[in-house]
């Protein structure tokens, strides 16, 4: 989150085919339980097509359980629920906890990302209380603010999207480096953060008072935002509208207080934050070198053009609060990469800065052989103390058929102890992302697609 800044495994063996093992999503066998725990091991590594590559292989409700879990990551959300719901109480009376943990979350963002307030909120608290314990440190940081920020929404109507055409916006940098796009709230021009990996819409009080929003009494404290309490309220924005084109109606915003979201460095005062709600009614958004954004919104007035959707990038996966995107390990084709062989990094358009972890290292020790070792103070984590870290001029990254060239991007040498950071290859800041011609996330397509200069 921007609040936090200023200043591969090969693919799993298939599950043991005992007799009777459809009826179970394991077969209990000492042999089950390790490809169980191979299977498992490919999620938390993110492997998703080398997953996907083994479902056939599996027993039937193994199989379920695992095409739920990576509906929920390919953001398929109905067919996610549909396949996990029915598995809930065979789990959870299982005694798998890193099972009925996977299961319980996956349902939990789905309900999350379907804006079902009610169920997410119900969802959420299970997990939390059925995994008491259990949870990472990494984990109770993720699910804090749906944890402790739904209960104030469960009454709020959903929201919907009003038909719109493919458009074009002006947008601005902000002094923090990130994009800041025109919005309109009760038919007056803002200026809202895009954030990516934002799970809600957030707004600032003074704005919520002068748009004369009903702010909840109720209120919950968090720290996941910015990194330190702050007091958060519920307000629903009757009718919000991106770029004057774009119009949602019903639109649950959460309210914190303006201090708590001001930047005493460079005097910047956010006003509201554009996440996950909005980019999905966007549908597919294209930033550009020049500061425009192109959006090409889900539901259209006039039929879609033939090259409306995008297809040729590289796919990408909502892992969590994280954007993991698939890239090749070779140059550009037209040929999706085979199962394993993709390499995954973080997009984090949210984020200044772009670093590769020890993972991408250990495949390209021979290059650094020469080079001067540095310390490098990983964004947004505090807690961690800077790293050994080689700085590459130029480095190729694949994305889909196209490879650009990107340049001065720090290289971790060993992991730092964070599953989050140390499964991936890297994070893709917007230092990258501004190297670029454009650069496009399809939420229909769950296509990652870029333009070089």
């Amino acid at each position: 989150m921007p609040g936090q800044q200023e200043a591969a495994l090969p693919p799993a063996a298939p599950p043991s085919q005992q007799p009777g093992a459809g009826a179970q999503l394991h077969t209990g066998t000492s042999s089950g339980l390790e490809a169980d725990t191979r299977l498992q091991n490919l999620l938390a590594d993110h492997q998703f097509p080398a997953l996907k590559a083994q479902l056939d292989q599996m027993p039937p409700e193994q199989a379920q359980f695992y095409r739920g879990i990576l509906a929920n990551r390919d953001n398929d959300l109905k067919t996610s629920i549909e396949l996990l719901e029915p598995l809930i109480e065979k789990v959870a009376a299982g005694g798998n906890a890193e099972q009925e943990k996977l299961l319980r979350k996956a349902l939990a963002e789905d309900y999350l990302r379907q804006s079902d307030w009610t169920k997410a909120a119900k969802a959420y608290q299970a997990l939390d209380t059925r995994m008491q314990g259990k949870l990472s440190h990494d984990e109770q940081d993720e699910i804090e603010e749906p944890l402790k920020l739904l209960p104030l929404a469960q009454a709020n109507p959903p929201m919907t999207v009003d038909p719109c055409d493919p458009f074009k916006l002006q947008v601005s940098r902000n002094p923090l480096g990130l994009t800041d796009v025109p919005v309109y709230v009760d038919a007056r021009p803002h200026s809202w953060m895009l954030d990516p990996t934002a799970p809600f819409n957030l707004i600032s009080r003074s704005l919520a008072k002068e748009a004369g929003l009903k702010v909840s009494d109720e209120s919950a404290t968090i720290h996941s935002i910015t990194g330190r309490d702050m007091q958060v309220h519920v307000a629903v924005i009757p009718r919000f509208t991106v770029g004057g084109r774009l119009t949602l109606r019903n639109m649950t915003v959460f309210v914190f207080e303006d201090a708590d979201y001001f930047y005493p460095k460079t005097k910047y005062q956010v006003e509201g934050v554009l996440g996950y709600p909005a980019l999905a009614a966007m549908g597919s958004l294209t930033i550009t070198s020049n500061a425009t954004v192109e959006i090409r919104p889900v539901v259209q007035i006039l039929p879609a053009e033939k090259d409306d959707l995008l297809t040729q990038g590289a796919r990408f996966f909502l892992d969590g609060d994280q954007v993991i995107v698939a890239l090749s390990k070779g140059r550009g084709s037209s040929v999706e990469p085979k199962a394993g062989d993709e390499r995954m990094f973080i997009v984090d358009a949210a984020g200044q800065q772009t670093y590769f972890t020890a993972r991408y290292y250990d495949e390209h020790t021979g290059d650094f052989a020469d080079r001067k070792m540095e310390l490098f103070a990983i964004p947004g984590s505090q807690a961690l103390p800077p790293q050994p870290a080689y700085i590459a001029e130029t480095l190729p990254l694949t994305v889909g058929p196209t490879t650009v060239n990107i340049h001065y991007v720090q290289v971790l040498t060993q992991p730092v102890g964070s599953a989050a950071l140390d499964d991936v290859y890297g994070v893709l800041g917007v230092d990258v992302l501004d190297q670029l011609k454009a650069y496009t996330f399809d939420y229909r397509t769950m296509r990652f697609g870029v333009k070089p200069e």
